[in-house]
């Protein structure tokens, strides 16, 4: 299937690693141009050498409004277009709600709600000329918060809401906005988190499938992210909108 990606634009928050840098390689093999940021330097470095020349790879702190702005404008100007932008940027962060601090949820809602509200209203415009799309990545636990899950699962679910919400407003001006909701997806901070645990990463992940029981019996893998972040980004994609799609090999107790 020809998703008709060649020499549209997209933007990537959390591009620079993990499932954000897998979406960018997939939306390069369609022909399309990307922009990704990231705070490590040298991760966007290497994202610059996998992804190419023609490729913008900024470093940026997704929670400083000034360093997002710079980074958008720059895809901006680089491109003269923009036909999708992707909410990745993000992080887990759970435990019980009683010892908790202000500090910490204010952190997470910047980190993964404020960054994202600030790209769309910035991106909007552009989108409206191309009919572009937003797809947010939130988590499945955005439906099924558990203990201990807090203030990731809370950020989340104000992340759902803002996708149906935003979805509602901006869709009789063309644009699209989706959530995608992950399971246990290969990603970076997992390879890092083996790392810590002195385990292999192949070890590492199937105590991750085995331990959370899910369905499918393994973890899901960046190029099958990829993929659906892909098609809803694309044209093809086209009557989708307003809605949350789960990607866990049915981990998610809820439809």
């Amino acid at each position: 299937m020809d998703l008709e990606l060649r020499d549209r634009a997209f933007l990537i928050t959390g591009g620079s690693d993990g499932l954000g840098l897998g979406l960018a390689k997939k939306l390069v093999s369609e022909g399309a141009r990307v922009a990704v940021c990231g705070r490590n330097a040298e991760r966007v470095e290497l994202a610059q050498h996998l992804l190419g020349v023609d490729a913008l790879c900024f470093q940026a702190d997704v929670t400083k409004s000034d360093e997002l702005d710079a980074f958008i404008d720059a895809t901006l100007t680089r491109f003269g277009r923009l036909d999708g932008a992707v909410n990745n940027a993000g992080r887990t962060a759970g435990g019980p709600v009683a010892d908790s601090d202000d500090t910490t949820w204010r952190q997470d809602f910047e980190l993964k709600v404020i960054s994202a509200l600030h790209v769309s209203r910035r991106v909007l415009s552009a989108l409206e000329t191309t009919r572009g799309a937003i797809v947010n990545v939130l988590a499945i636990m955005a439906r099924t918060p558990g203990a201990n899950s807090t203030p990731t699962t809370a950020s989340r679910a104000a992340g759902l809401a803002l996708t149906k919400a935003m979805a509602n407003e901006v869709g009789p001006r063309g644009v699209r906005v989706n959530a995608i909701l992950i399971g246990l997806i290969e990603s970076g901070q997992w390879v890092r988190r083996a790392k810590e645990a002195n385990m292999a990463l192949s070890d590492f992940y199937a105590s991750l499938a085995t331990g959370s029981k899910i369905p499918l019996g393994r973890i899901g893998k960046t190029e099958e992210f990829a993929d659906l972040a892909t098609f809803l980004l694309s044209s093809r994609a086209s009557y989708i909108t307003g809605v949350g799609v789960s990607i866990d090999g049915g981990l998610s107790p809820v439809i």
